[in-house]
């Protein structure tokens, strides 16, 4: 029969020069002891103190087996002091259950000390340790120091490593030298700029991953389209040529609305970005500008840059808004572009399309925030 023993003693422990005081969480034994209690006693902890589930716990416990409640409980508690939640917690224990028999004090708190000294926050430490906790098995000495200095280096601030660490922290667990060293010198010989190397490492690192002779082959076919791998751009065309699904995504959602390869080609050219958008963004931009501001696909292959704004935050808004003005006789065709229509700054474009009009078109404020549609 399973027995569960409550404990309110408590543990005097000390991390990192702290002294911490931990309550003991229940234990649960099963009857007299057996050849199996410690496995029993293992999942229970896992059940009870980290919080998996009865099926997880046990799935764990094959990989793991606790002798030491104190040992334990001082893991939990270095976490929770990182400010790990519950439920981090309890995913980062089913993902890697050797974490609650880890050397707290030697082990897991120098690499949190030395992560957060760089400007990463207690959250985004736990953030990305739960999402990826392979990182907690690297050395510090031999793996994640050494990586930041070799970042650091490429991205000349702490606050872009950091920016490595919360959308790419992959890269902390690669062998820098077998992918990464080589095409980051292959794109120097290039004279690739130092603001377009940190912007490939910090944003499109990724990219950097792939075996040297086909990193090569995607940067000359770069190069053949006509790119300057000294312009922010090419970075841009790296990304979109690398992501080849997206790209033919692309390509078949901008030849639904009419667009012709020359189209597709010239637009790329223009604006790289413009073949790494999702199917849905593309679709939905064209039903509105198509359907609703009734332009032509053709002409809006001209300005790619379109697909980089915001469609609920920019485009309809300020669409609907020139859409009411020329149904009116306001404005003229001839005087807008889709260039004006989007780039110009919030300020003027409130003060050339809706203020200057509110006296002859009252409502103008009310289509811009979308609380009419120019349809109804």
């Amino acid at each position: 029969m399973l027995s569960c023993l409550f404990s309110k003693n408590w543990l005097s422990i000390h991390v990192g020069g702290a002294h911490l005081g931990i309550q003991h969480r229940w234990i649960c034994t099963k009857g007299p002891a057996s050849s199996n209690s410690s496995g029993d006693s293992t999942v229970s902890y896992l059940v009870h103190s980290c919080g998996l589930s009865q099926e997880a716990a046990i799935v764990a416990a094959r990989k793991v087996n606790l002798h030491s409640l104190p040992k334990a409980e001082t893991v939990l508690s270095l976490l929770r002091e990182y400010k790990f939640s519950d439920t981090q917690i309890s995913a980062l224990v089913r993902k890697h259950p050797k974490l609650v028999i880890a050397d707290a004090q030697n082990t897991l708190l120098p690499k949190f000390e030395f992560l957060t000294s760089i400007g990463i926050s207690r959250l985004d430490l736990a953030t990305v340790l739960t999402y990826n906790p392979r990182l907690l098995d690297r050395s510090l000495q031999d793996n994640i120091i050494p990586c930041y200095t070799f970042l650091k280096d490429l991205v000349l601030s702490d606050s872009k490593v950091v920016t490595i660490w919360k959308n790419n922290s992959w890269v902390f667990l690669e062998n820098l030298s077998k992918h990464v060293i080589p095409n980051v010198a292959f794109v120097r010989e290039l004279s690739m700029p130092q603001s377009c190397l940190a912007y490939l490492v910090t944003y499109k690192g990724r990219i950097l991953l792939k075996d040297p002779e086909l990193f090569s082959q995607l940067v000359v076919e770069v190069q053949q389209l006509g790119f300057d791998p000294q312009m922010a751009n090419f970075v841009h065309a790296m990304a979109a040529l690398y992501a080849k699904e997206t790209w033919k995504r692309c390509q078949e959602a901008y030849r639904s609305w009419g667009w012709s390869d020359d189209d597709i080609r010239s637009a790329f050219r223009s604006c790289p970005m413009c073949m790494t958008k999702s199917e849905k963004k593309i679709m939905a931009t064209m039903e509105f500008l198509v359907n609703k501001m009734g332009l032509q696909s053709g002409d809006i292959a001209k300005y790619p840059y379109i697909f980089g704004y915001s469609l609920e935050k920019r485009i309809i808004p300020r669409g609907s808004v020139v859409k009411v003005l020329l149904l009116k006789g306001f404005i003229e065709e001839k005087e807008l572009s889709l260039a004006t229509l989007c780039s110009i700054s919030e300020e003027r474009f409130l003060y050339r399309f809706v203020t200057r009009y509110l006296d002859h078109v009252p409502q103008l404020s009310d289509v811009y925030q979308g609380k009419v549609d120019i349809c109804e």
